[in-house]
């Protein structure tokens, strides 16, 4: 899609933008129909299935909960950090040299996006989704998460496999 001036995005680049913004749509409408449809702060956990609960979890750290930080500063600068990290793998996106690359990092850019917004709009991270099992008379969980963080993890994960396997390796140039 050129236009004028020969500006526009390639189709691979193309990919990975609209990764990157249906990751965000998913995200941030869940997250919203969990607190304002459902109103999961009021309701309490809500069991989906014998392993499956919808819950809510304020999350003021970095992935997993690490580094929780409630005051306004920390959570300026963890906004910061995500904001360089975006952008770098904007650049990342813009050179990558296959479409699985290109999609991975606009699933990882949606997400990053999606939880800086949580930062944003409520202090912390809105995480809801939490498997458990239970063993021997003990419950054991799961981390809660949300749906950017699935694309966080799914982006890596196809960024690894596409290092690995995706891209096909030069060949020499024929010396004759």
């Amino acid at each position: 899609m050129e236009g004028a001036g020969g500006h526009g995005l390639t189709s691979p680049l193309r990919s990975g933008v609209t990764a990157a913004v249906v990751t965000l749509g998913l995200d941030q409408a869940s997250k919203f129909w969990l607190l304002h449809v459902l109103d999961i702060a009021q309701r309490g956990a809500v069991r989906v299935t014998p392993f499956f609960d919808l819950v809510l979890a304020w999350n003021t750290g970095i992935s997993y909960g690490w580094f929780q930080n409630e005051d306004a500063t920390g959570q300026a600068i963890l906004v910061a950090v995500k904001a360089v990290a975006v952008i770098a793998l904007a650049v990342w996106m813009a050179r990558s040299r296959t479409a699985m690359a290109t999609i991975a990092l606009g699933l990882i850019i949606g997400g990053a996006i999606g939880n800086a917004v949580d930062r944003f709009t409520y202090g912390a991270v809105v995480d809801f989704a939490l498997f458990h099992v239970e063993i021997a008379g003990k419950t054991f969980n799961w981390y809660v998460f949300n749906l950017a963080d699935v694309a966080i993890v799914a982006g890596v994960a196809a960024l690894l496999y596409d290092s690995f396997l995706g891209y096909p390796p030069q060949k020499r140039p024929d010396p004759g």
